[in-house]
């Protein structure tokens, strides 16, 4: 489960992305020059202008099939209701306390419950093989995680974060 994005360069009306979208493709001194452009952008504080710059530099460098995703994910953080954004936050938080390697196990098994219908998830959730494998908080995570309407993780394009 990834996290929402925090901040990101501005936006006129429209998608989450928009911006990023539109500019991902031209070169890091044309990019500045459009966010200096953008009176949005403007006026900020400078430290939020610098954490953008620095946002829109890690994104730059990422290869175009995590871009797409990224975007994919901003456009689906924007449609979750405020009451759904609340608990893939705290899904989130939850999932951070976990050591890494739990968090690799539980983040696995929210990727393949996604794929399945939501009867079948929530049979294999209670599973004796899960309840062996899981806590029942990291199984209370996974079933909250499948509820939301989130972007599926890699390969279908599409964390929450802020």
């Amino acid at each position: 489960m990834t996290r929402p994005p925090a901040a990101r360069p501005p936006q006129q009306q429209g998608h989450a992305g928009d911006w990023l979208r539109r500019y991902k493709d031209m070169p890091p001194a044309e990019q500045d020059r459009a966010l200096q452009n953008d009176p949005a952008f403007r006026r900020l504080p400078p430290e939020q202008q610098q954490q953008l710059r620095q946002r829109l530099q890690h994104f730059s460098n990422l290869p175009p099939q995590q871009q797409l995703r990224m975007l994919n994910r901003m456009e689906t953080w924007e449609h979750l209701t405020p009451e759904q954004k609340q608990q893939a936050r705290q899904i989130y938080n939850q999932m951070k306390q976990l050591p890494p390697d739990r968090q690799r196990m539980v983040t696995t098994a929210v990727r393949d419950l996604r794929a399945m219908p939501p009867d079948q998830r929530e049979q294999v959730i209670n599973s004796p093989r899960f309840r062996s494998m899981f806590s029942d908080q990291e199984r209370e995570m996974m079933r909250g995680a499948t509820r939301l309407p989130l972007a599926p993780p890699d390969g279908g394009e599409g964390e929450p974060r802020e």
